[in-house]
């Protein structure tokens, strides 16, 4: 199997003068299951290169054995270092696309048109997407192929407005990810702030969360295995 994660390139937080990219965690934690799973991994960023890393996710009680072991991993960083550009991306030669979360997407990923094609063909292939924590919020102009947004009556998660709210960061972000996933019709459910918490309808999967962001990457590698077997 050979999965594409994409990474955001963007790390202006807003107008507060303040860092924000990528979230380690949610890139960490799944690269190794999916390693472990023996998949080939291929990192793409719409910029291409280095994507910036929220340096929050760095702090040492945002640390985990995963993010750890990833920033010690010379093969990891080097893959980390040279993302693909996205506009260079050829849906058919993935089995699946994963997005990490960040605050970053919300500016940068939510509104490029690569990426929702990207998002559009892979589903349409019969191919699954997962999107972890602020990702979900990459499909705000995606859509299905009558036009309507592709959310539109599907189950999903993401970031909750109450987690939003508890990092401080309600009135700077573009929009609030589980408003926008109601407001495009997604039937939007959650559990309690910071849990692990992963929806799936059909090829779609949804995390909401850090914390969902291994688990989101098992019930991809789950339902690729299905499907294989």
């Amino acid at each position: 199997m050979k999965v594409l994660v994409v990474l955001t390139s963007h790390d202006q937080l807003g107008d507060t003068g303040r860092k924000t990219g990528f979230w380690l965690e949610e890139l960490a934690a799944p690269y190794y299951r999916f390693k472990n799973a023996g998949w080939d991994i291929v990192l793409a960023s719409p910029r291409g290169g280095q994507p910036p890393l929220d340096p929050v996710s760095n702090e040492p009680d945002a640390q985990t054995d995963d993010t750890r072991r990833f920033e010690a991993d010379a093969e990891a960083t080097t893959a980390l270092a040279n993302t693909v550009r996205l506009d260079s991306v050829v849906a058919d030669d993935f089995d699946a696309v994963f997005y990490p979360g960040g605050h970053g997407p919300l500016w940068d990923l939510a509104e490029d048109e690569n990426s929702a094609r990207l998002i559009e063909t892979t589903l349409r292939s019969g191919k699954p997407v997962t999107l972890v924590c602020h990702a979900p919020g990459v499909l705000r102009h995606t859509t299905a192929e009558d036009g309507t947004p592709l959310v539109r009556g599907k189950k999903v998660t993401g970031f909750a407005d109450t987690e939003e709210a508890a990092v401080q960061l309600t009135d700077i972000v573009p929009f609030l990810v589980e408003d926008e996933l109601k407001k495009l019709g997604g039937v939007y459910s959650k559990t309690a702030d910071w849990q692990s918490y992963v929806v799936r309808d059909g090829l779609l999967i949804t995390g909401q969360n850090p914390a969902s962001s291994a688990p989101a990457a098992d019930a991809l590698i789950e339902l690729l295995g299905r499907r294989a077997g």
